[in-house]
């Protein structure tokens, strides 16, 4: 095969992976990836609400790590300018009510580490304790998540 056939599907492929590396350093790229984290570490618990797993007090104890880091940084992946693009799912009232969504993350942040300090040993005790983080969370979803249908 000549070299002028080979360039046109190389440019291709080399255009794909520089768009893809500038994507991984956007905020939405950023801020969607701490969020799959964080739905995966909620699965684990859930799973153990939901019967459908033992209660290991470690595991739980390691999702809400999840938590507590994503709500330490999650705040900051919203700047001006990443309100839309990348399938984004954040909605304008973070923008447009940021008092609010950083009021709503820090109370995310609280009832983590709540739950994180009461250190739950039965099933029972987490479902006290992290519940009020997926209440939050839930909160924070209703008014600042547009929905990806």
């Amino acid at each position: 095969m000549s070299h002028s056939k080979l360039r046109a599907p190389m440019l291709a492929v080399m255009l794909t992976a520089s768009a893809l590396a500038v994507a991984e350093g956007t905020p939405q790229h950023e801020r969607h990836e701490v969020m799959e984290g964080v739905g995966k570490a909620a699965k684990v618990i859930g799973a153990m609400f939901r019967g459908e797993a033992d209660y290991d007090a470690a595991a739980v104890q390691e999702s809400l790590a999840t938590f507590e880091k994503a709500a330490g940084k999650f705040g900051d992946l919203f700047p001006e300018g990443s309100e839309t693009g990348e399938g984004t799912e954040a909605a304008p009232a973070i923008w447009e009510d940021r008092d609010g969504f950083n009021a709503a993350l820090q109370e995310w942040a609280d009832a983590t580490a709540a739950a994180i300090a009461a250190a739950p040993a039965t099933l029972e005790d987490a479902k006290a304790t992290v519940g009020p983080v997926f209440q939050t969370c839930k909160g924070c979803h209703d008014d600042y998540r547009i929905e990806d249908e």
